[in-house]
Formats: structure tokens, sequence, C-alpha cells
């Protein structure tokens, strides 16, 4: 878990808009595959986008970069979901590796874009708000269809996705939940919202003035959820793909660790106690 944390963390604290700086795996194409129940893999190699997939149309959470959003339309249709099929495309965060490629796949697809209000404006401007070593990262603007609030859910036929609000990463960062049936098994689903730092300005940031507040109260609420299976936007974090290996391979319950997620804010705790002490000696 430290190796996949330590990678993500330095993916996204050394990230820049400049393409040839961004890690290649963030671009790379990878086949979809299938997570269990109605959820699939269908990003790039590095940067996860989701579809729920149902008979009256399709979820997707999360996106990639721009560039990559050629590859989640193909993926998409290479396990039979068409355009149409679209219904909804669910924010994470308003950050450019996950957002760039919103405003090209609504269009595509016709779909409506869900976001909580702390991050609207920042989807609208194509540009993050919080003050952040890396500057202000842009990216395609795009209209949001619906604001989600605290504990709202966002239908399709019979499937509801939950949205957890955890800002921090961004002050709209969205946590999305979703109870699954899976080989007979009751399972929950959560999608994280980032937690880590990631060059956020921790005192007197100017955009996000409630920052520091927004992290901690993110960390004792996503460490207290139920979480069977936990499928970040950085897949690394709870090794995604590797777990899609070991199930190949045998391991049926590869993805189910209602451990993982604990894990995972353990980590950024440090993270974050670490960056707020080299933030207070500057």
């Amino acid at each position: 878990m430290k190796r996949w944390v330590s990678c993500a963390l330095a993916a996204l604290v050394f990230a820049t808009p400049v393409m040839a700086e961004n890690p290649p795996e963030w671009s790379q194409p990878i086949r979809p595959f299938k997570v269990a129940g109605p959820t699939w893999y269908v990003g790039t190699r590095g940067l996860a986008a989701y579809a729920v997939v149902t008979h009256d149309g399709t979820i997707l959470v999360g996106g990639p970069m721009e560039d990559a959003a050629g590859q989640v339309k193909r993926n998409l249709r290479a396990i039979g979901v068409q355009p149409h099929q679209v219904k909804w495309i669910l924010n994470s965060h308003a950050h450019f590796d996950h957002a760039a490629a919103f405003a090209d796949l609504r269009q595509w697809s016709g779909a409506k874009l869900a976001a909580s209000a702390g991050d609207a404006n920042a989807l609208r401007r194509g540009r993050h708000a919080a003050d952040n070593d890396n500057g202000f990262t842009r990216f395609p603007a795009v209209p949001v269809d619906r604001i989600v609030r605290d504990g709202e859910r966002v239908r399709v036929g019979a499937v509801a996705i939950t949205a957890v609000l955890t800002p921090g990463h961004t002050a709209g960062c969205t946590t999305w939940t979703l109870p699954i049936v899976d080989a007979g098994r009751s399972l929950q689903v959560v999608f994280p919202c980032s937690i880590t730092v990631a060059g956020n300005h921790l005192l007197a940031n100017r955009g996000y003035p409630g920052i520091a507040a927004d992290y901690r109260r993110s960390f004792a609420r996503l460490g207290a959820m139920r979480a069977d299976i936990v499928l970040p936007m950085h897949p690394e974090l709870a090794d995604v793909l590797g777990r899609a290996a070991r199930r190949d391979g045998g391991a049926t319950q590869a993805f189910v660790d209602p451990t993982l997620l604990p894990r995972i804010v353990a980590e950024a705790r440090v993270d974050y106690a670490t960056a707020l002490n080299t933030q207070r000696k500057h």
C-alpha cells in the first residue's frame, strides 16, 4: 500500500498542465474490464473512469485528461455502451487530470454532468480555485447540469449512486457510493475523492480558506465509511489493475477488501501532517 500511495502522491505533487511532464500512464490505453456487479473500468492505465452499466442507461464516474476522452469512448463502445446510453457523468473533483475530458464526453454522449456546489464554479470556469504549488491548472470549461448536495442520489432506473461530500483536495470533492450485488453477495462500492495534499496550501489559502478543516473532517468521514470495494480516481491507490489481474487469475474476491479505505485514509493523514508541518516552517 505505501508504494502505491507514494507513487500516486509523487504524480500528483509534480503534475502540471504541461503534457510532457505528466506521467505517461495517464494517457496510456488499457482494455476495459469488469470490476463487480454493474461496474466497469473504462479509463486509462493511470487515470480511472468507471462505468455503472444498467439496462436503463450508464453512469460514468470520473474522467481522465482531455486527450484521453477518445479512449474512454472506445472503452465504452467495447463493452457495448453507445453514446446515447450514457445518462450521467459524475464529477469527483475539478482538477485538470480528472475533469478535462468532461466537456468532450458530455457533448459526445448528451449526458448530464453532476457536481457538488463547491466544484461547480471551477468546472464552469475551467480552472480550480485553491492556492496550490502547481498554480491554477486549466482545463476545458463545462456546464454543470445538476448540483448535488450531501446524501443526494443520482438515479438511472433502479440503480442509485449517492454523493458523499468529502472536501479538502478541492472544495467540492465528492465521494460516490454504490450498493451492488455480485455473485449473490451484497457489497458497498466506494469511489473516494482524493484526500492527498498534492501541493495545496493548507495555511492562508486565499482561494479556499477552510481547506485544512475540510481535510480533517473528510479524513474522519471516509475513515468511518463501509467500503467493500474501493475504486479511486488514481487506480494505483487501490492497486485496481493488480486486483483485476489477480481476480482473472482465480482470486475471485480480489477486489473485496474492507480494510483498504481505512489504510488509504491513514496514509493520507500522514501526508497531510507532514505537509502541514513543512508549510508552517515557511
